[in-house]
């Protein structure tokens, strides 16, 4: 009965495999910064949506908002997670009407519309 018996091609030692990349791993792991904690992040997100919740969403200046202004002032009431994806400005009536819309974290898009300068 002939028995085949497989003979690595390569010799190497896996002893030394393992030390190196225990070696790499903790390397890189003390290369990497500390993070803070997630739940402390929420905890700051929720006590500043807190804080303009009674708020209404849009104040508009006696003439109109900038498109700058009105993306900052929707940006401001975010809720957590939410995110602006597009603004842009268009002329209805003469005035200008800034459209800006906002990603939610259910991934719905929600677009908010601010009146601008008249002109």
């Amino acid at each position: 009965m002939t028995r085949f018996v497989a003979i690595s091609l390569r010799p190497y030692h896996t002893w030394r495999m393992r030390i190196a990349l225990t070696l790499l791993l903790l390397a890189a792991a003390a290369t990497v910064p500390l993070r803070a904690n997630a739940f402390d992040l929420e905890e700051n997100l929720r006590a500043q949506h807190e804080q303009y919740a009674g708020q209404p969403l849009l104040t508009t200046a006696k003439d109109g908002m900038s498109l700058s202004e009105a993306t900052a002032s929707v940006r401001r009431r975010l809720e957590p997670g939410d995110r602006i994806v597009d603004s842009q400005t268009r002329v209805q009536g003469g005035r200008e009407v800034h459209y800006i819309k906002v990603l939610t974290k259910d991934g719905k898009v929600r677009t908010h519309k601010v009146n601008g300068p008249r002109r």
